[in-house]
């Protein structure tokens, strides 16, 4: 029997015990069991989350038996049984032609229709969680709406002057909060044990700008609540130490992890994380809970979060304090101490801004290194400091918690090692994975340059927000498409790494891509060569 042969059976075996931890919903592993583990460890699709998209043409149960009772018959294949019984997801945006001689904000208008959903239906046996309100999804794989996503996405629809798109997909993040308790990673089933890098603050925000301050009264018991799920602990107050789900507790500061409430493979990416589980030679529920955790994230996956800064063999996220998470967290706790002071509560105002407060004192003892010039995160573990230089040392100036001095020298560290032909590298480190070198993000290249400007290191920032537009609109004059990711330290090769091929679409590079076209008055003509 092969090792991928017992690992199924092994597999097979114990999807009970992980789905005792599902709650609220079912999710596809429980729903249609060994058929879901075999679907996924035999790869009949070349990309695990193609089937737990999948929608059931009838009732699950039925497929399940018909299944169990088809599949040791003679001719029996897989595929032909899925396609019978699923309707198999496609991507609208794939069979779209670009017209390369429009600019790209022509086509950046385009797409946004092509990525729009409208309000969803509940299908049985569908991994989608229904949204009450039309959205924007990402593109590509990504057929959802995701979380971290949806802010950078929503800088291209402030720019489109979609305001009631903005709003709606702000009340959908708000739904999701009041229905599940917090905003998953994405509006799927199999994405409820787990966030995403709270930006839900920085969307109310951002739609404030456009509907004025009833904004923050509107969608403050959200607000407070995704506070509450960012800070909750089941065993009380925690020891020096100790963590608790998202919580750690560090001397006198509580501080954040990434966190996943599942001990399992994650469903869409089933196989993978199995069997790196097996090659790590480690507990695998450890492992699962760190690969989860890194999804959780959005840096999925970087060596970051790797004891040795090389392989994901040795991933430690949930050992690990991060400089972004904690500050969102600051950025969240500033917002509600705002909110509270124009409401008159003073108290809940004061308390607030004193866990904010913490926050930067929290990062200046543990996490700021004053001989390098970076923000590390912070292993609470082996109480020291992951020494990987990253992009997330930018958050603290995106927030306004560095000092001057702080901020001068995190901005001579992005000019000589981070900056590159096509804007910021993620790491320094080229690892293999999708979240290292060469690669650059959207996101990152936007809390890069927001950070610098609010400490008036402009023509740094101009001179990001340059290469990585031209190298946007280049690509797309090239290929006829805006990409989830790009190779910014050889512009003329594609972005590589991680578990799936790069996806086109592409929600939050056409968000920044237009907001830093119209900041920086950059003209596209200038990147058709």
């Amino acid at each position: 029997m092969s090792k991928v042969s017992v690992l199924i059976l092994f597999l097979v075996l114990s999807y009970e015990t992980s789905a005792q931890t599902s709650r609220i919903v079912k999710t596809p592993d429980v729903i249609y069991a060994e058929l879901f583990t075999n679907v996924q460890m035999e790869k009949i699709f070349p990309d695990g989350k193609t089937f737990v998209d999948c929608i059931p043409k009838r009732k699950p149960q039925e497929i399940l038996a018909d299944y169990r009772s088809l599949r040791n018959r003679s001719g029996f294949t897989f595929r032909s049984f899925i396609d019978s019984n699923f309707i198999v997801p496609v991507n609208p945006v794939s069979a779209y032609k670009s017209d390369t001689s429009k600019s790209v904000k022509i086509h950046i208008k385009e797409l946004w229709p092509l990525l729009h959903r409208n309000p969803d239906n509940v299908v049985e046996g569908s991994s989608l969680l229904p949204l009450p309100n039309p959205y924007i999804v990402p593109g590509g794989r990504f057929r959802e709406i995701y979380y971290w996503d949806s802010y950078f996405t929503m800088l291209g629809l402030q720019e489109s002057n979609e305001s009631e798109l903005m709003e709606n997909m702000v009340k959908n993040f708000a739904y999701l909060i009041e229905t599940y308790g917090h905003i998953p990673n994405g509006n799927r089933t199999y994405y409820l044990s787990r966030s995403q890098p709270p930006f839900f603050s920085l969307m109310v925000g951002l739609l404030a700008e456009t509907k004025g301050d009833s904004v923050f009264r509107e969608f403050l018991p959200a607000l407070e609540n995704e506070y509450r799920y960012w800070m909750r602990t089941d065993k009380g107050k925690l020891d020096n130490g100790a963590a608790d789900r998202y919580l750690v507790r560090v001397d006198d500061y509580s501080m954040n992890r990434y966190w996943d409430d599942r001990q399992a493979p994650r469903q869409e990416s089933y196989r993978e994380d199995s069997l790196t589980a097996v090659s790590s030679k480690r507990k695998p529920e450890e492992m699962y809970r760190h690969l989860r955790s890194g999804a959780t994230s959005g840096w999925d996956f970087s060596s970051r979060w790797f004891a040795d800064g090389k392989s994901i063999l040795t991933i430690e996220t949930t050992d690990i304090i991060p400089v972004d998470l904690t500050s969102l967290m600051y950025g969240l706790e500033q917002m509600l101490s705002a909110i509270y002071t124009k409401t008159g509560n003073s108290a809940k105002a004061a308390d607030y801004k004193s866990r904010a407060e913490k926050r930067i004192k929290f990062l200046n003892e543990y996490c700021w290194n004053e001989q390098d010039g970076y923000y590390y995160d912070y292993n609470f573990r082996t109480k020291k400091q992951m020494r990987i230089p990253s992009l997330a040392t930018a958050y603290p100036l995106f927030f306004k918690m560095s000092s001057g001095s702080q901020a001068k020298k995190v901005a001579e560290n992005i000019r000589l090692k981070f900056l590159k032909s096509g804007g910021v590298t993620t790491t320094l480190n080229n690892t293999g994975q999708q979240w290292d070198a060469p690669n650059g993000w959207a996101p990152l290249q936007w809390m890069t340059i927001q950070g610098l400007e609010n400490y008036r290191h402009h023509d740094l920032a101009r001179a990001i927000a340059e290469r990585w537009a031209n190298l946007n609109i280049k690509v797309f004059h090239r290929t006829g498409k805006l990409m989830e990711k790009y190779n910014v330290m050889d512009t003329n090769l594609e972005a590589g790494g991680g578990e799936y091929p790069s996806q086109d679409g592409f929600g939050w590079t056409n968000g920044v891509l237009l907001k830093l076209m119209n900041k920086y008055q950059i003209d596209d003509t200038r990147a058709k060569e």
